[in-house]
């Protein structure tokens, strides 16, 4: 079994498995359950929120697990359940309000694996949990997130999940047996509709789509790396970590009226003598200038006469960010590197403040997901100015 997998081998009330397509949840899952169901006497209840026949069920992959593992022998494949020679039996049953009662009915559960769990209801939750209620009796969750509201996200997905849950994010990176297929799949999406890869690839939650700032104007994809040098320069941001917000360090340059992103570096509680060290991980960083944060001075003052770092304050002023987001939409695309994972992903994420109540997109600027985005921007001080803006509105590419 995949490694990843190996916690589906100790205690915990809930197993949570979530992340992207081709990650092998589903068939790391029913192998441990066809491995346990065959060494110990259990009662598995296999679940979905919908299930209208047998051919909406877990039954056909747990069959052809015990195939694989060439211990069909030892089951016996019924109508409606599986049960094992010695007495291990599998359930199939809907969650949905109008099957919850035949759910409830089913006592002495040692183990439910709820497959698909996107798509479970909050009132399903509500009905299950307590529902499986034997001593050391476990709830096993496979799921592709869905929407970043939905029950199940809202339920594992926090930072405070209920007691006892073990929550694993598990990708296609991670299977040893992802099909070339999917792979090839996997590379077109990431390259052509990168909103959609994160979604379908990466397990991200949808968020509301007209809310994110550079939606439609950002691509991923490789490109050559000595393409800067057709460039007239590079340009090197730094944006200053404070708490829990990292350090970054990006690298770009502009092409055919387009910029292209192409290193980054970011830390987590890097110290001040840290720094030198991030930054030293970006080719070509002690030779160029870096326009960094002006709210730090100091760190600025330091790294440039004790390190031996090109680096100076970017320019802030009034609305600065917002005409930062401009002058970035007026290129015809932004393409960002795929070894630039944490930038891609505040690309994606970047968003306006959406009211709760009516979904109405607001003109506020969400202070999140944007250190690598604020480091662009410091880095290109000197082309985003107000008057720079102005020129963009009158040729129509505002």
């Amino acid at each position: 079994m995949n490694d990843s997998f190996s916690e589906l081998w100790s205690p915990h009330r809930f197993k949570v498995f979530y992340g992207g397509r081709g990650s092998g949840k589903s068939w790391a899952i029913a192998e441990a359950l066809i491995v346990m169901s065959n060494l110990s006497r259990l009662r598995v209840l296999c679940s979905r929120e919908f299930q209208n026949s047998i051919a909406d069920s877990s039954y056909q992959l747990l069959k052809d697990t015990a195939e694989r593992l060439g211990l069909s022998h030892r089951f016996e494949f019924l109508e409606t359940e599986i049960r094992h020679i010695n007495g291990s039996r599998f359930f199939f049953k809907g969650l949905q309000q109008r099957q919850a009662q035949s759910v409830k009915s089913i006592e002495g559960v040692d183990i439910c694996w709820i497959e698909e769990a996107q798509s479970v209801s909050q009132v399903s939750w509500e009905t299950l949990i307590p529902t499986i209620r034997k001593a050391g009796s476990e709830i096993w969750v496979s799921f592709n997130p869905l929407l970043a509201d939905d029950p199940t996200t809202k339920l594992f997905l926090t930072d405070a999940p209920p007691p006892g849950a073990y929550v694993r994010k598990v990708n296609f990176d991670e299977n040893p047996y992802f099909p070339e297929a999917l792979r090839r799949q996997m590379e077109w999406d990431r390259k052509n509709d990168y909103e959609n890869y994160l979604h379908v690839w990466e397990g991200f939650p949808r968020t509301i789509s007209d809310a994110q700032i550079f939606r439609g104007r950002f691509t991923v994809e490789s490109f050559p790396d000595d393409l800067w040098q057709k460039a007239d320069r590079l340009f090197f941001g730094a944006d200053f970590g404070f708490a829990n917000d990292p350090s970054t360090l990006v690298r770009s340059f502009m092409y055919d009226n387009r910029l292209y992103i192409e290193y980054e570096a970011f830390g987590h509680g890097v110290e001040l003598d840290e720094l030198p060290a991030l930054y030293d991980s970006v080719p070509l960083s002690r030779s160029w200038p870096i326009k960094a944060d002006c709210s730090r001075p100091e760190t600025i003052s330091y790294l440039a006469k004790r390190k031996g770092f090109n680096i100076s304050a970017a320019e802030k002023w009034q609305g600065s960010i917002e005409d930062g987001i401009a002058y970035l939409k007026s290129f015809d695309k932004i393409v960002i590197h795929p070894r630039c994972r944490h930038t891609a992903e505040e690309f994606k994420l970047y968003s306006y403040k959406v009211d709760p109540k009516t979904n109405e997109v607001l003109p506020i600027i969400v202070d999140k997901y944007n250190h690598g985005i604020d480091a662009i921007r410091y880095s290109l001080d000197g082309y985003i100015t107000q008057a720079g803006l102005d020129e963009f509105i009158r040729l129509g590419r505002g």
